[in-house]
């Protein structure tokens, strides 16, 4: 019996340890902005604003140039990143109410499955730190949505605006907190209101930071979605008058700021070798908004418009020594890859009982491939404006961000060759007809197997 004994406890040491030696799960952590410009940042070519933690981030990664969000505003663009799907296929979306405000009652839908619910099965840790704008009543928050904690504001910062507040754009010019009554929750509960927002950039980082100390001996998805640059703008006392830029420069700067808290700290914990971060934002620059709002840079438009300057974001993937260092890909990726991406780093299966539009970057990152996407297509509310098909775009209707009461169809559509011209200016279709036909024949087969689910915006 003694032997037994022996034997077992050493084949039981034995196995302990094969477990140990087994490649951890690595972590991931979604660093997302709101309202960032293309433009906004110093190693995506802005000349003013200083962003050294996420130039040192990019020099340390992978920049992409071409990287793009579900839609150009709030809801569906978030809709898309949680699900790896295009917003109208989950209801996210409408012709009418372009996101969820204080007085919608729908969200996202529970037969909906989120990156959250499909890390956390594979037993990571989880957590949404940041706006969430998916629905704020009970059965769509975060904690219903696959995240074991949130600590955030459920809809955008300018909404709940109280009637006493000023009128028209002086509260934007001279925000108080107290003139926007959006509540402060940790998981279901309400912790603070109005939200106190000059404080709330910081507040964001060190809820990450205390996530991720608390959580280092398992795998965990964080997602840190800030609620700037969205006007109106707050920043800390310490970032006042701090950029060169102005108060949006502040704004960013601390933004910058919270990246570096991020970055140190999986340093510092060890887990930076385990860790995928990838830093994007979800939708353009709110252009109307003059010198509170950012800048696409080279792009046209911005939030709110399907040309470029509203759906293309700066876009970084960091993971040392897993991405070479100082990489710049041009490869077409999406938000919503990053569903597919995830799983795949985590050796989880992917939602098989539905359609996505989530493509494996795997190979990108690595550098041993390429993605499968071959098509991109953009949505405002459930009208097909725009597709993407290599470095060629093809746009049946186009409509500014804000301003503009109806969109204008093209026939023939509008043809730009994205990679020469990035500003969409010069109109190629007179010389390209065969790239027109090519892509409505792409259009045509996207949507026969295209199905609308019913807005949950209008409910």
């Amino acid at each position: 019996m003694l032997l037994l004994a022996i034997v077992t406890t050493c084949c039981a040491d034995f196995v302990n340890a094969q477990d140990d030696s087994q490649p951890k799960k690595p972590n991931f952590v979604v660093i997302f902005c709101d309202d960032l410009g293309y433009g906004d940042l110093g190693c995506f070519g802005n000349p003013t604003i200083r962003t050294k933690h996420l130039d040192q981030m990019a020099t340390e990664g992978m920049k992409f140039t071409q990287f793009y969000v579900a839609a150009s505003v709030c809801t569906p663009s978030r809709a898309g990143l949680m699900t790896g799907r295009l917003p109208c296929r989950s209801g996210m979306c409408s012709n009418t109410r372009r996101v969820l405000f204080p007085n919608s009652k729908g969200g996202l839908p529970a037969e909906e499955v989120t990156i959250a619910e499909a890390l956390h099965d594979g037993g990571y840790a989880t957590a949404c730190i940041g706006k969430w704008h998916l629905g704020h009543h009970k059965q769509y928050l975060p904690t219903n949505n696959g995240f074991d904690y949130y600590f955030g504001i459920p809809y955008s910062n300018d909404m709940d605006r109280i009637s006493s507040a000023p009128k028209g754009r002086k509260s934007f010019w001279e925000p108080k907190s107290e003139y926007f009554n959006v509540p402060l929750m940790r998981n279901e509960e309400i912790i603070e209101r109005p939200a106190d927002q000059t404080t709330i950039t910081r507040r964001y980082t060190e809820e990450t930071i205390k996530f991720i100390e608390q959580n280092q001996d398992k795998p965990f998805f964080v997602y840190l979605a800030h609620s700037m640059p969205h006007i109106p703008l707050f920043r800390s006392p310490e970032f006042e008058g701090v950029s060169r830029r102005g108060y949006y420069g502040d704004v960013i700067e601390e933004i910058d700021w919270s990246v570096g808290q991020v970055l140190q700290k999986l340093r510092d914990t060890g887990l930076d070798e385990n860790t995928l971060v990838v830093f994007c934002s979800d939708n353009g620059p709110w252009l109307i908004f003059d010198d509170h709002g950012g800048s696409a840079g080279p792009l046209r438009d911005g939030k709110g418009s399907t040309f470029d300057g509203g759906m293309r974001e700066p876009t970084i993937f960091w993971w040392p020594k897993t991405i070479p260092a100082a990489e710049v890909t041009a490869d077409v990726g999406s938000t919503m890859d990053l569903m597919a991406t995830f799983t795949s780093l985590a050796g989880l299966p992917l939602p098989s009982d539905r359609k996505l539009d989530s493509y494996d970057l795997t190979p990108v990152l690595k550098q041993t491939g390429k993605s499968n996407r071959e098509a991109l297509f953009y949505y405002r509310g459930y009208e097909l404006m725009a597709v993407r098909v290599g470095p060629w775009k093809m746009h049946l209707k186009t409509q500014t961000g804000y301003g503009q009461p109806k969109a204008e169809v093209h026939n023939p559509p509008l043809l730009y060759q994205l990679e020469e011209d990035p500003g969409e200016s010069r109109n190629l279709a007179k010389e390209n007809p065969e790239v027109i036909e090519s892509i409505q024949k792409v259009i045509e087969q996207h949507q026969k197997e295209m199905v609308f689910a019913d807005s949950q915006l209008e409910l």
